[in-house]
């Protein structure tokens, strides 16, 4: 019996200042943890913010370069048949589009959808009066059609979704 007396002496003692240790390292254990990870999400935030809003600017950049205004001055040359702008302006907002793909990484699934809807609306309205115009036409014509096919919309494609690309930029300011 003594002999345990004496074991509980000094086991016990250990057995407490062994818990209390335990209780108290567990406890930095876990605030050290929550700092580290406080840094690599701010570390995150500062490395990733600029590249989302440079995500958001070439988006919005496409955007203004796929417009019917802009494409086809850009695009319009002297001398272009209705066919050959036709095929051109496709071809350049199939480029612009191209270019810019892996910028949906950094938006919301809304946005992109937004940008996919407002590309095909443009790409829709080019072909719809595409169609309405003879291939031998001249250029001016096409564009005309097109220019008249755009203000017939309700809702502005272009505009919808670069209205929605700032309001969602927003939340980061």
């Amino acid at each position: 019996m003594e002999i345990w007396l004496e074991l509980l002496k000094y086991t016990l003692p250990a057995l407490v200042v062994f818990l209390t240790a335990f209780v108290i390292l567990r406890g930095f254990l876990r605030q050290e943890e929550i700092r580290i990870e406080k840094q690599t999400s701010d570390r995150n935030r500062k490395t990733v913010l600029p590249i989302r809003l440079q995500a958001y600017e070439r988006l919005a950049l496409l955007l203004e370069r796929i417009s019917p205004e802009a494409i086809i001055m850009r695009i319009s040359k002297p001398g272009m048949t209705a066919k050959q702008l036709h095929s051109e302006l496709l071809i350049s907002i199939r480029a612009e589009f191209d270019h810019n793909i892996s910028q949906q990484v950094y938006i919301s699934n809304e946005a992109w959808e937004l940008i996919i809807s407002a590309r095909g609306k443009v790409i829709n309205l080019i072909n719809t009066a595409a169609d309405q115009v003879k291939d031998e036409a001249t250029a001016l014509t096409l564009s005309q059609k097109i220019f008249e096919k755009a203000m017939e919309l309700k809702a502005q494609p272009i505009t919808e979704a670069m209205q929605y690309l700032k309001k969602e930029m927003e939340q980061f300011f």
